[in-house]
C-alpha cells in the first residue's frame, strides 16, 4: 500500500488495497514529475508525485495521455500542465492535483512542429513555455497558456537568443531562463520576462557556466539551476536573486554530475530528480542556504530526460 504520508487518515473502513479510493492530494507541497525514458530509451507515461517537505520515495499518480520525455511542466496551486516532449510533439495535457489519476487533453502548442527540450514555469494563472523548436532548431518564440482554462498556447514574445534545453523558474511576477543550446553552441545567457505581460525577454546576466539541461527550482526570491552539459555532465548548482539582475553565483553541487534533471520546489526546498541517464536519484537543497545537495529518496521508476518538474507551491505561487 502506498504511503500517503499523513494526507489520508487511515480508517478501518479500508482493509484491503483494492478498497482504497484515489488519495486526496490537496497538500501544500506536492511535487509532480512525468515521463522520461527507461534504460532502453523508450519514452514513458508515468506521472509520479512526492511531498517536498518530507524526504522519501515517490508514489504513482497516473499516466500522461501519451508517453514522452524532455517535456515542459508548470502548475498552479491546483493543476499541473505538461507540454510537448519527444514522442508527444505539440501535445499539452493536465491533471488536477487534488486527486491522483490520468492526464486529460488541454490543447496544442502553437508551433506546428514543436517537439522537445521544452521547459516551463509560471504563476498561479499563467504558464510560460520556453525552448520551443520548429523542425530541428530552437526558435526565439515563447508561448503561454492560462492554466485554469484549456486551449492551444499563444505566442508571448521572443528570447534574446534562440536556444533549447533552458533551465527556467521564477517568482509570482518574474520568470528567469538560464543557459541552453542551439546547433552545438552552449550558452550562459540568462533572460527574464514579466510573466503577466506579453513581450520579449530582457537580458538578466550570465550563468556561472555555459551549458544545457539545468534543472530549475525556486522560492519567491531565489532561483537555483542544478546540473548541465557542456561537453560533459556537470554537478554545478548556481543561483540568482529573482528580483534583481546580475550574474549567477555558485550555490554548491548535486550528489552526482548530470543534466536533464526535473526540478520541483516549495517555498524553502528544491528537488532535482533524474538526469541524462536512466536513474531514480532525487536530491534536495534548502534554497535559502548555499551548500551541496543531499539524497531525498527514489523515484518509482528509473528514467532519463525528465527535463522538468513542477509543484503546487513553487516560487511562482509564493
Amino acid at each position: 500500500m502506498p504511503n500517503y504520508q499523513g494526507v489520508w487518515s487511515l480508517s478501518t473502513q479500508f482493509q484491503n488495497v483494492g478498497d482504497w479510493p484515489s488519495p486526496p492530494l490537496t497538500t501544500s507541497d506536492l511535487g509532480i514529475l512525468a515521463g522520461g525514458r527507461d534504460s532502453g530509451n523508450t519514452d514513458q507515461s508515468d506521472i509520479q508525485y512526492i511531498f517536498i517537505a518530507t524526504t522519501g520515495n515517490a508514489n504513482d499518480f497516473g499516466d500522461l495521455s501519451a508517453a514522452g520525455s524532455n517535456m515542459g511542466m508548470t502548475a498552479s496551486s491546483t493543476r499541473a500542465v505538461f507540454f510537448g516532449g519527444l514522442s508527444r510533439y505539440r501535445t499539452i495535457d493536465y491533471v488536477e492535483m487534488a486527486s491522483a489519476g490520468n492526464a486529460t487533453d488541454f490543447g496544442d502548442i502553437s508551433l506546428s512542429t514543436s517537439d522537445y527540450q521544452l521547459t516551463a514555469a509560471g504563476s498561479e494563472t499563467r504558464g510560460v513555455i520556453v525552448g520551443l523548436k520548429n523542425t530541428n532548431s530552437p526558435v526565439t518564440q515563447m508561448d503561454y497558456i492560462t492554466i485554469a482554462s484549456t486551449g492551444d498556447s499563444s505566442d508571448l514574445g521572443d528570447l534574446t537568443k534562440s536556444r533549447g534545453s533552458i533551465g527556467t523558474e521564477g517568482s509570482r511576477r518574474r520568470q528567469v531562463m538560464s543557459g541552453g543550446r542551439n546547433v552545438g553552441s552552449f550558452y550562459n545567457i540568462i533572460d527574464y520576462i514579466t510573466i503577466a505581460s506579453t513581450g520579449n525577454a530582457t537580458d538578466f546576466g550570465d550563468a556561472t557556466q555555459t551549458g544545457q539541461g539545468s534543472g530549475a527550482v525556486s522560492s519567491s526570491t531565489r532561483a537555483c539551476f542544478g546540473g548541465r552539459f557542456n561537453n560533459s555532465s556537470r554537478d554545478t548548482i548556481d543561483y540568482v536573486t529573482i528580483s534583481s539582475t546580475g550574474n549567477a553565483t555558485d550555490f554548491g553541487d548535486l550528489t552526482t554530475a548530470r543534466y536533464y534533471a526535473g526540478g520541483m520546489s516549495n517555498k524553502t526546498r528544491g528537488i532535482f530528480a533524474g538526469g541524462n541517464t536512466a536513474t531514480n536519484v532525487m536530491d534536495y537543497i534548502t534554497i535559502a542556504t548555499t551548500g551541496n545537495a543531499t539524497d531525498f529518496g527514489d523515484m518509482t521508476v528509473s528514467v532519463s530526460r525528465t527535463n522538468d518538474g513542477t509543484s503546487n507551491t513553487h516560487g511562482g505561487l509564493a
